[in-house]
């Protein structure tokens, strides 16, 4: 009797785990709208685009190997270029925010933060490359608080830093130039991204999860495979190289899922929703990077067939 009670527990165990790490499909699924783009270096084609963000009426686009960012509007339709020339041409534009009336771009190979009116004029670079506070190396993503702070992906350094508008630094988290798995370490950090309420979302890279620290700074929580710990895999919830995150309009966080060439959807707390994307044909993946308007239509960047995909959730 007491070997079978065990069993029991251990079996139950066993199926608790399961649907916390297997979880499924919770919402209806979204339809691809249409993509647009294409390989080239016209404007309205893509040479590898890895970030997008919105406005209420325009896309904008890394186009990073063509070293510029091209603007849509909603529909996909051109309107302009930015960052291609002059000062603040753009080396390797990665994931950008619209924030503030300005675009803030993530500059991989100047090491800097360029920063543009969304018409296109630059307006100044924050940073310089190195190890130092306030210094980046290849940085992926940013993102911009409701007080104009700065809180930046800084790729080979393995932190995040928080700087002020003018670039001040404040404090980083992750120990500059060391990878780790525990809660505060990263792994190639590629992007952030800021709650209404303050709280930030960090794309822990190559550790393959979203850490989340509270609106003071304090780490709060961390989601992807079993104890997001750098177990990758390709079921609902886990990541395989997490490249890109967007705050919906209702607070869920949306997700690139890069070589798993998909976006996955969470609740703030990381409780798997949906997943959706279009499948990689060659040895290149497809969704780097993901921006979500307020009506909670989902543009991806897709960085193998040089396009961009518009979502949007079924009826």
């Amino acid at each position: 009797m007491f070997r079978l009670k065990w069993l029991v527990v251990m079996v139950g165990a066993l199926l608790l785990s399961s649907c916390a790490w297997f979880p499924s499909v919770k919402e209806p699924p979204y339809q691809l709208v249409k993509t647009w783009g294409g390989k080239g270096g016209t404007p309205g084609l893509f040479n590898e685009p890895t970030g997008v963000a919105v406005s209420k009426s325009e896309v904008f686009v890394s186009d990073s190997r063509n070293g510029r960012i091209q603007v849509f509007d909603l529909d996909g339709n051109f309107q302009r270029l930015l960052g291609d020339a002059g000062t603040g041409k753009l080396e390797r534009p990665m994931n950008l925010v619209v924030a503030n009336g300005e675009l803030y771009v993530a500059d991989y190979f100047n090491d800097v933060i360029q920063v543009y009116t969304r018409q296109g004029q630059f307006v100044r670079a924050i940073g310089k490359p190195g190890a130092g506070p306030g210094e980046f190396n290849a940085p992926g993503g940013v993102a911009v608080a409701s007080n104009g702070d700065l809180f930046i992906a800084d790729f080979y350094n393995q932190r995040i830093q928080q700087l002020d508008a003018k670039g001040g630094f404040i404090r980083q988290w992750g120990t500059s130039g060391e990878t780790g798995v525990w809660a505060g370490e990263f792994n190639y950090p590629t992007d952030v991204a800021i709650a209404p309420d303050g709280t930030r979302y960090v794309a822990d890279g190559y550790n393959d999860r979203v850490q989340v620290f509270s609106p003071n700074g304090d780490f709060s929580h961390k989601w992807g495979g079993p104890l997001a710990m750098n177990i990758f895999g390709s079921f609902n919830g886990w990541f395989a190289t997490v490249t890109g995150l967007s705050v919906g309009p209702q607070g869920n966080i949306f997700v690139a899922d890069f070589y798993n060439d998909r976006v996955q959807k969470f609740t703030p707390e990381g409780k798997f929703l949906n997943a959706f994307g279009i499948p990689a044909q060659g040895p290149t993946h497809t969704a780097i990077a993901v921006a979500v308007t307020e009506d909670g239509t989902v543009f991806v960047a897709d960085y193998a067939n040089h396009q961009i995909q518009k979502w949007q959730p079924s009826e």
